[in-house]
């Protein structure tokens, strides 16, 4: 017992010397959290696991996608592509389709992206990293394969 108090007194008296000084609070001040991480699944039967998220204005997040299908990308690949307030979804999506060769990405209508993961084989996960708008309201997800949105492959970000 005398052994090991005093090798917690040493231990203290080691940590809090630092040439003379104790440690500042700065140096013991947890480092800053990253950003939130949203993990996200989406398979062979064309739904994404969540379809509503919930964030503060600026808040930086971490979208994870993970396609847990086994249908090959030309027959079953899964994005996720958020879209600014007040897009024409169903119109994106529509553009979507002719836009094979960009990952079913209309590059005419990339200003309507705030942050996507490009389209993922099976058993493939892609991530994003970005801040919510700072403008509260509702921000439309989807899924651009062909039919996956008509399917329900969509849901909101909803930032509050």
């Amino acid at each position: 017992m005398k052994f090991r108090v005093l090798l917690i007194t040493a231990f203290a008296a080691i940590v809090t010397s630092g040439c003379g000084q104790k440690a500042s609070s700065a140096s013991t001040a947890a480092a800053p959290a990253g950003p939130r991480e949203i993990e996200i699944t989406a398979g062979d039967t064309m739904k994404y696991s969540i379809n509503s998220i919930e964030a503060k204005p600026g808040e930086e997040i971490k979208v994870i996608l993970t396609n847990n299908g086994t249908q090959p990308l030309e027959v079953m690949g899964h994005n996720w592509v958020l879209l600014k307030a007040g897009t024409d979804v169903a119109a994106f999506d529509a553009a979507a389709l002719s836009s094979k060769d960009t990952g079913y990405i209309p590059a005419a209508l990339k200003d309507q992206i705030i942050a996507h993961i490009d389209l993922l084989g099976p058993r493939k996960s892609g991530e994003v990293t970005f801040k919510a708008p700072d403008a509260p309201g509702d921000y439309p997800f989807l899924c651009t394969f062909p039919a996956h949105y008509q399917v329900g492959m969509k849901g909101f970000l909803t930032v509050k």
